[in-house]
This record gives C-alpha cells, sequence and structure tokens, in this order.
C-alpha cells in the first residue's frame, strides 16, 4: 500500500448532524475537533481537502417545522445554517494548525469569501482546506448536489461522503437488521435498485461525470484516514 493518499484532492461531504456527536442539536465541540484532528492527519498524507457542511443540526428546509413555511424561505434558512457550522469547523481547523477558507454561495463579505472558482482553486494548490456552504446558494436544491457540484468544479478525484452507517445498504440498516452492506457498486445499480443514499441529483452529477463515491462511516475514528490511505473502507461507487 502507498504511502502517499489514494486521491491527491478530495471532497468530504459531512451533514449537519455529524457535527452533533451525542447531542440532539447544535454542535459537539469534542466531536468538531476530533473531525478536525482527522483533517489535520489527512492534509500530512498529502490529499488536498474541500469540505461541504449541511445545515440540518439547526434547521432544514425539508423538516417537518421547514415545511411549514415557504420552501424557497426554508431552504435559504437552511444555506444560513451551514455557515454557523462553516465557521465553528473553521475555527477547529485552525486550532489544528490547518489554514483554511470559508466560501459562500450567497455574499456575505463580512464572514466569508464568496465562492469563485479560480480562488478556490488556488487555495487548494496552496494547501488550505477550503469549506464550501450556503449550498449552490439556490433553494430546491441539497447540500448533496452542491457537494457534487463542487468537487467538479475543483477537479476533486473522488467525492467523501461521511455518514452515520458503514456504507450503503440494501435497506435502512438502522430498522432492517438484515439489510445487506455493499462493498462497490455501479452507478446503474445505485438508480435500478432504488438506493436512497444520496440526493437523486447529486447521483447524476457524479455519474455522468464519472467522479467516483465513497460512503462511509465518518463518526468512527480513523475511517477518513484509512480510506485515504487505501484501505476498503465503506462503500465505493463508481
Amino acid at each position: 500500500m502507498s504511502d502517499g493518499p489514494r486521491y491527491r484532492r478530495v471532497l468530504l461531504k459531512l451533514s449537519g448532524e455529524a457535527l452533533m456527536g451525542p447531542l440532539r442539536f447544535g454542535i459537539h465541540p469534542e466531536t468538531i475537533d476530533a473531525f478536525a484532528a482527522e483533517i489535520a492527519e489527512v492534509r500530512a498524507l498529502g490529499a488536498e481537502v474541500a469540505i461541504v457542511i449541511g445545515g440540518g443540526n439547526f434547521f432544514r428546509g425539508v423538516s417537518t417545522v421547514g415545511r411549514q413555511f415557504e420552501r424557497a424561505a426554508a431552504d435559504t434558512v437552511g444555506m444560513l445554517a451551514t455557515v454557523m457550522n462553516g465557521l465553528i469547523f473553521q475555527d477547529a481547523l485552525e486550532r489544528c494548525g490547518i489554514e483554511s477558507r470559508l466560501m459562500t454561495a450567497l455574499q456575505m463579505p463580512q464572514v466569508a469569501e464568496p465562492f469563485i472558482r479560480r480562488r478556490a482553486l488556488k487555495h487548494l494548490a496552496k494547501g488550505r482546506v477550503v469549506l464550501f456552504e450556503t449550498g449552490t446558494g439556490h433553494p430546491y436544491f441539497s447540500t448533496d448536489t452542491a457537494a457534487a457540484l463542487r468537487a467538479l468544479e475543483v477537479h476533486a478525484d473522488a467525492l467523501l461522503k461521511g455518514t452515520k452507517v458503514d456504507g450503503v445498504f440494501s435497506a435502512d440498516p438502522v430498522t432492517n437488521p438484515d439489510a445487506v452492506r455493499y462493498d462497490r457498486l455501479g452507478y446503474q445499480d445505485v438508480i435500478e435498485k432504488g438506493l436512497r443514499f444520496m440526493d437523486a441529483t447529486a447521483v447524476a452529477l457524479c455519474m455522468e461525470n464519472r467522479i467516483p463515491l465513497h460512503v462511509f462511516n465518518v463518526r468512527t475514528r480513523g475511517n477518513l484516514v484509512r480510506l485515504l490511505r487505501g484501505e476498503p473502507i465503506g462503500t465505493v461507487v463508481e
């Protein structure tokens, strides 16, 4: 197994819920610090890292509460929630000695840089971790779709989706103990089997542009580093 990373540049998609740790709402500082420390290990391997974080630990436009409001307004609130997560995660990264930049699709110059693709590429080339927040900047698009889009825009070699389970299963393993985990899948398999581990638009973007997708349990400490070292972690879709 090579000492270098499996991929030179990756985009990591984290849900907002991943930042809650054992809590039911908001952020768990110890969990965020552990994630940041693992990103530092990945950077030490030589991989360039971009990150998209959802906002579901604060607000989701498609949640029960969100559906009580007009969809575009609710989705915009959800986008703003991602910025809170990005700011906290950026702070954790920099306390680990990792230089980072927060970029947003919605303009908020006092808080973050606007997303400009060429500028993002320069940051990554200089070894900075780049956090892309506010999704695509448009309602009706999930942060999964934003992650796939940004991965393509910055020429990521792979999209890594961190979840609370050990990969892609035939059914929800939380509610179905007979669910089978897949080691490898083709994108066409995902469509034919109706597997719903990611937004369909995001899957279509990855499939059309032939970017590999790794789905893995981000709550297991060390999984991200092991994945980048080439170990068979989670499910590979390609």
